[in-house]
């Protein structure tokens, strides 16, 4: 029996893959859930096979989390789906050792699919993802600076960035400067939106 978590924010489309996973032999949905900030603990929880994260949860992006749940659980393996093909987002969840990136409109055999052979231990990459990955650039950022702007898109201040990271304001600051050069960005707001569209961070 394949033990497979759900993290997808969406409610109706949460349903309709938990619905078809629940149809399929050999697939048991142990949870299901819409935020990135809770995938690691549930999966503590109940010991998935594969989780299928999406990249934009509340809480945490996908992503991120799938790189705790990688090292918290690594028997654990990571579907990754999205619904836009970024390139940066492809790389990052390669880097995360993801075992599985699909696009959200992928049929749902497909999915299923990707499912059982991900939990034989294989690699499936969506073939419209793997050409986009290769005709995106690179992220300019350091890992550092690429964690300290993704908090600052999540609305976080300067000053409580500082104190989550244990870092002095002024080194904070000093990051923000230095991905706003890297992005070729205007200000802190433009360097954001740049990087979401690149999918750097």
């Amino acid at each position: 029996m394949i033990r497979v978590l759900v993290a997808e924010d969406m409610h109706l489309l949460r349903e309709a893959l938990v619905s078809v996973l629940r149809l399929e032999d050999g697939i048991e949905v142990v949870a299901e859930l819409d935020r990135g900030d809770e995938i690691v603990e549930t999966a503590l929880d109940t010991a998935p096979d594969v989780a299928l994260i999406d990249i934009d949860l509340p809480g945490m992006d996908g992503i991120t989390a799938a790189a705790q749940l990688r090292r918290v659980l690594p028997r654990c393996r990571i579907l990754v789906v999205t619904g836009l093909a970024r390139p940066g987002n492809i790389r990052r969840a390669m880097e995360v050792e993801a075992a599985g990136f699909l696009l959200k409109d992928a049929p749902l055999d497909q999915l299923v699919t990707a499912i059982r052979r991900i939990s034989e231990g294989e690699r499936v990459i969506d073939v419209e993802l793997a050409a986009a990955a290769l005709k995106g650039g690179a992220s300019p950022f350091t890992r550092r600076e690429a964690e300290i702007l993704r908090l600052a898109a999540q609305g976080s201040p300067a000053q409580e960035i500082a104190e989550r990271l244990r870092l002095e304001l002024s080194t904070v600051r000093n990051y923000l400067s230095a991905v706003v050069a890297k992005s070729g960005a205007r200000n802190r707001v433009d360097a954001i939106r740049i990087s979401v569209r690149e999918g750097w961070i």
